[in-house]
């Protein structure tokens, strides 16, 4: 199925109200689920790999090989852990990769858990852009996004593909691969690295631990245990759109393609994340990273309407994680939620000052572009100096909501 890309553009203040974003979780619901694949990586001790396909129990061990990268130490479960929901394990806000390890990334690795349930790239029948794999969507499904880690300079730092299959040939499981896709593949190693990105991609469409939808929350909705007190105010806060408003973009229902509740919309926002010094590109006051519209991304250049517009994840698991939103800036949940409902009542505590004492807000997008940013939603309505959203004993009963969304909840 083929989407078209290109729209008329639309105001960064009318792309972003619910009801645009409603479009492009409408075409989710459908089950427009193409076929994906896997490659950020996650050590993962699954649970489900006696029912694994040939090609998915393939994808299992090359998931967690270190000798498919050019250091040998580094694999895709090295920046996807299983027990974090496939997120980082990493408490630095990026990984640093290459031949020696010292190649710093410049985004925080992202999440695989309950990717199966997107799509690739297009554009809402409004102009919303949803579905996409990576940050930035410019990967068409889990297949496609496995490619650039095997590849990057600042990951697994292979050459070419040939590079890869070449290390893949000595593993010990080169005859297995053999058996499952021909015994003269290693002479085709195009051929063979679509198979390598194939097999990942079975992988994480068949291991259960992928997506177990086995959380507190998960147990609530079915009935079999309560919320307590906290936790019943957090998910009023949620999806309150007056309060937290985070189901607009993080839906707490379920999808038709989906048994249970994936809390993401797929689309895209700009948030006005502050600008992360931690990252040693940011050191390049010219370097911005703009999402959607590059620089890692580059047939949406034109598009400066989405310049800023980083893929909406899931919650799922997010309690779990060490660092949060594309450039890894906030390492406290609690912090970003204090972010989310203060940025803008409250902006000299997230943001660097002028000579004149003013925050300078949105300072991770160049100036001309800060208007792209997300000012009409709630919590991000608020005028300077006025009341947040939510106070600090409502941002603790949300928190409490969020640590629900954690698989292997066990009463």
């Amino acid at each position: 199925m083929a989407f078209q890309l290109i729209r008329p553009p639309v105001s960064a203040a009318a792309a972003w109200r619910p009801e645009r974003r409603l479009a492009g979780l409408a075409v989710l619901a459908m089950g427009l689920v193409l076929t994906a694949c896997g490659g950020g990586g996650g050590s993962s001790a699954s649970t489900g790999s006696d029912s694994l396909s040939a090609a998915a129990t393939l994808g299992q061990k090359i998931f967690n090989d270190p000798s498919l990268s050019a250091s040998g130490k580094m694999s895709c479960a090295s920046c996807h852990d299983a027990t974090l929901g496939h997120a980082s394990p990493f408490s630095n806000a990026v990984v640093a990769g290459g031949p020696a390890l010292d190649q710093p990334g410049t985004r925080t690795p992202p999440a695989l858990n309950y990717l199966r349930y997107n799509t690739a790239f297009f554009f809402a029948s409004d102009g919303t852009p949803t579905g996409g794999f990576t940050w930035d969507g410019r990967a068409s499904s889990l297949a496609d996004q496995a490619v650039r880690p095997f590849l990057s300079a600042n990951e697994m730092a292979n050459s070419n593909a040939a590079d890869v299959i070449a290390k893949l040939a000595k593993a010990s499981y080169a005859a297995e691969f053999k058996a499952a896709f021909g015994q003269g593949i290693f002479d085709q190693p195009q051929a063979a690295f679509d198979r390598v990105t194939y097999a990942l991609e079975r992988y994480q469409r068949e291991d259960p631990d992928f997506a177990p939808f086995s959380s507190k929350f998960d147990l609530f909705t079915a009935g079999s245990v309560a919320l307590s007190d906290a936790e019943l105010r957090g998910l009023a806060w949620f999806n309150r759109s007056d309060k937290g408003n985070c189901a607009a973009c993080h839906p707490s229902t379920k999808p038709a393609n989906a048994p249970g509740a994936l809390f993401t919309d797929f689309t895209y926002d700009s948030l006005g994340v502050p600008r992360n010094t931690e990252i040693a590109a940011n050191a390049d006051p010219a370097f911005y990273d703009l999402g959607l519209c590059g620089p890692s991304r580059t047939d949406l250049s034109a598009r400066t309407d989405l310049c800023g517009l980083f893929k909406v994840p899931s919650l799922r698991n997010v309690a779990q994680r060490k660092r949060f939103f594309h450039n890894g800036k906030f390492s406290s949940l609690e912090d970003v939620v204090r972010f989310y409902v203060q940025r803008d009542t409250n902006p000299e505590k997230w943001y660097p000052l002028d000579a004149n004492g003013r925050a300078i807000k949105f300072n991770d997008l160049p100036p001309a572009l800060r208007g792209n940013v997300n000012t009409t939603e709630v919590p991000y309505n608020r005028p300077l100096g006025g009341e947040p959203a939510l106070n600090e004993s409502e941002i603790q009963d949300l928190v409490a909501f969020l640590r629900t969304l954690s698989d292997g909840y066990k009463p």
